[in-house]
């Protein structure tokens, strides 16, 4: 499946989510050497489509302040994003074994990656609400595109984006909520009476209120590492489990064949001559 534009020539990687508004699709471009991928849109339904290019209109977007290129092909609209490898926060964020501090600066990064998007606020505020916050190997948030429209609200403003996302803020520090986590009070107390109105709101309170940087003990350390490291332990464990498998199968063959397993004779036969004497009789 191929999508052309002036300039690029997407071929389909990976179809993530097909719908009746739209459809999500990794693509690489053909037009260049490095094969870059991309996150492309396929708006479908008409009404959607006029919606979405109403709401960059409003807000006086470009193309260059937050997606790459946008066209028309075979009757569809085609937005492309910059592709990012998927890690979702919810799946990677790891509040138990984090300082409170780590927490923080995990929740600043989120309020960065909100306010330097360039984003239209009501495609921002789908993109919190649909979990399109991605935490990479340093601890840093990224945002991901992988969106549905079929929600897409024109009307969604920056207080909107910002009682959602002060609200995502509060379920990550909730795992400290038993110490001394002044920010997450403060969230608390100004979540339930709903008074974010600007995300520079939300990144002041979580920066003043931040404690200070913690040492973690070495147990927390050695826990850490093994949680940071699971996927890479998981795939030298499964490669080991694979090679004992092949030669448990390459034993039992020899020994319905030959009688013996050939390679074990390097580890007994070596032992039945020690110096002039043979120990077999």
């Amino acid at each position: 499946m191929l999508y052309q534009s002036q300039k690029m020539k997407l071929q389909c990687v990976r179809i993530v989510k097909k719908s009746d508004t739209n459809d999500i699709v990794i693509c690489q471009d053909l037009n260049t050497a490095a094969r870059n991928l991309y996150t492309l849109l396929v708006i479908k339904e008409h009404q959607t489509a006029r919606k979405y290019l109403e709401i960059y209109e409003h807000a006086h977007l470009k193309a260059q302040d937050s997606y790459i290129d946008s066209f028309s092909d075979q009757g569809a609209f085609c937005m492309v994003f910059a592709y990012q490898q998927e890690r979702p926060l919810q799946d990677f964020y790891m509040g138990e074994s984090y300082t409170l501090s780590e927490c923080e600066n995990v929740c600043i990064s989120v309020i960065m990656a909100c306010i330097t998007s360039n984003l239209p606020y009501p495609i921002l505020y789908l993109i919190l609400k649909q979990g399109q916050l991605h935490l990479a190997k340093d601890h840093t948030v990224y945002l991901g595109y992988q969106i549905d429209l079929g929600e897409l609200d024109g009307e969604k403003t920056e207080r909107d984006c910002a009682v959602q996302c002060a609200s995502i803020l509060r379920d990550l520090l909730k795992p400290k909520a038993s110490q001394k986590a002044f920010s997450y009070r403060l969230l608390e107390k100004k979540i339930s009476r709903k008074s974010y109105g600007q995300l520079t709101e939300l990144y002041k309170d979580i920066r003043i209120t931040a404690a200070p940087g913690q040492k973690k003990g070495i147990r927390k350390r050695i826990a850490g590492w093994f949680l940071r490291n699971q996927d890479g332990l998981f795939r030298i464990l499964l490669l080991a489990c694979m090679i004992l498998a092949v030669l448990v199968i390459v034993s039992l063959l020899s020994q319905l064949i030959f009688g013996d397993v050939p390679w074990l004779r390097l580890f007994f036969n070596g032992f039945k001559i020690i110096g002039t004497e043979t120990l077999s009789g």
